[in-house]
């Protein structure tokens, strides 16, 4: 009984006593505390244990035997259910990769062999961060700070940076106060933060299609409903969102406008005012993820959705680790007043506040001006990448039966194989020839079979752009020959019809 004596239910939260109970049991479960067949308490002895009535642990027990994490003997009692290693349900053959191995490539954080080139991350190449700068401001926060650098901040996230970060967002047309700012340890936990805040079991939300893998698996852990909508070149169908949103009245809209990962494609100026009319006819929220505007290379408009919203709708996601430091962990949130307790409330359950070195760190960044001669280096380096990998694409595969759409900015490519191939099987023949993609089936809710690939210039010099460009031209050729050949068989007839 011990380790639930660990679980605290919160009485004075709106979520149901029973549901709290599900996720602190599922969660254990899913970390492995709690072993396949082990017997959960007897209902009355844990309904005295956490000081609630049965009625409570009988509805957590019965979620959770619902959704396969438990299974009842009669005259038994509870049992944690075997399960599948999570990692292997949604491998399609055992030689592919596995699907949290191609999750944690996309973040940089799978070593690659030497002689590789890398399409797959989208976390910048070590030797673009400002290591000096870094070095001087930490030294001079050391020196003024002393030993306070270390405390706790509080959960809001450090004052003066919240500050600086106002003057920030002036700079990209965002009006906003030191109050409306949460600072979040990377865009990720902002993501994790809303979603903690407002989501409950069942609950729906819209995304695109396809969408970023990390917020999919968020909305999923948390048990919701997710409705995906696909982003069509200049953003998402418009009609189709409108439909999505009237029938199933989600608890927020999830978004990239600018750049979206991992189709690289921005929203025009009319699709994101109709997005925030939408907001406001609908009186539901938009999460604006703000993945890279930064990197507008050939794009008029990186307007943000949060810099058109006059009635408090956006929920706007910011981070820097495409273009400061991955590992910081830093990034921030701007919040409609409305719901400031609950993010609070959820950003303090989750890790109680980022790290107060490197916001006071981050903070004289922004003060001393150093970000924008930073920003200016890092659009440089990219845009010669992007250049370099534009070329190289209209080059190489302008004979091969692939589609694609040009992005104007950011650092992502996505392509489509023809109709009925699986981009899973051209990553094994990639990877056998040492260049790495991104199979496009962990960016939609299904995780099937895709045609759909994308490649990512973030983690990719520029002489290794065209080596790897052209020898995956070669390597999609003899792969849509050989794929074509073995559907057909060496004996196969065209029927008269």
């Amino acid at each position: 009984m011990e380790i639930y004596k660990e679980i605290h239910l919160d009485k004075n939260s709106p979520q149901h006593l029973y549901m709290q109970l599900f996720y602190k049991i599922r969660q254990f479960i899913m970390d492995g505390q709690l072993k396949a067949n082990e017997k959960l308490p007897p209902i009355r002895q844990l309904a005295n244990t956490l000081g609630v009535n049965t009625s409570t642990i009988v509805n957590a027990y019965g979620l959770l035997e619902k959704e396969g994490f438990v299974y009842k003997k009669i005259g038994s009692g509870t049992f944690v259910s075997p399960r599948k290693d999570d990692r292997l349900e949604d491998v399609v053959l055992e030689k592919y990769p596995l699907d949290e191995d191609i999750r944690l490539m996309d973040r940089g954080q799978i070593q690659i062999k030497e002689n590789m080139i890398s399409f797959a991350s989208a976390t910048p190449t070590s030797d673009l961060f400002p290591v000096d700068d870094f070095k001087i401001l930490l030294n001079e926060v050391l020196d003024r700070d002393k030993g306070d650098a270390f405390g706790y901040q509080e959960s809001q996230g450090y004052y003066p940076l919240r500050e600086s970060l106002v003057d920030y967002l002036k700079e990209i047309n965002i009006e906003t106060n030191s109050e409306n700012v949460q600072i979040i340890s990377g865009a990720q936990q902002g993501i994790d933060v809303i979603a903690k805040a407002f989501v409950d079991y069942k609950d729906t939300i819209i995304v695109e299609s396809p969408t970023y893998t990390g917020a999919i698996g968020t909305f999923k852990s948390r048990g919701a409903k997710i409705v995906s909508v696909p982003i069509l070149e200049d953003g998402i169908d418009i009609h189709l969102l409108e439909e999505n949103i009237k029938k199933h009245h989600p608890k927020f809209v999830y978004l990239m406008p600018n750049f979206q990962n991992p189709t690289g494609y921005s929203y025009s100026k009319e699709k994101k005012l109709k997005i925030i009319e939408l907001a406001d006819k609908y009186n539901t929220f938009i999460v604006e993820d703000d993945y890279l505007s930064d990197l507008s290379f050939y794009n008029n408009d990186n307007a943000t959705l949060k810099s058109l919203d006059e009635n408090d709708r956006i929920i706007y996601i910011k981070s820097f680790s495409k273009i400061f430091m991955p590992g910081l962990r830093l990034g921030f949130l701007v919040i409609p007043k409305k719901i400031h307790h609950r993010i609070l409330a959820a950003k303090h359950t989750s890790d109680i506040s980022t790290s107060g070195l490197n916001q006071r760190v981050f903070d004289l960044y922004l003060r001393k001006g150093i970000w924008k001669k930073h920003i200016r280096y890092m659009e440089k380096i990219y845009r010669e990448r992007f250049d370099v990998m534009k070329n190289c694409i209209e080059k190489y595969f302008k004979d091969i039966d692939i589609s694609y759409i040009l992005p104007k900015g950011g650092l992502n490519f996505w392509f489509s194989l023809p109709e009925g191939y699986d981009s899973n099987k051209l990553y094994v023949e990639g990877a056998k020839n040492n260049i790495l993609i991104l199979p496009g089936s962990i960016f939609f809710i299904s995780q099937n079979e895709s045609r759909f690939f994308r490649l990512s210039i973030a983690a990719v010099y520029p002489k290794d752009i065209e080596i790897g460009i052209k020898g995956l031209s070669q390597v999609i050729k003899r792969f849509i020959k050989k794929d074509t050949k073995e559907r057909k068989g060496p004996d196969s007839y065209t029927p008269l019809l």
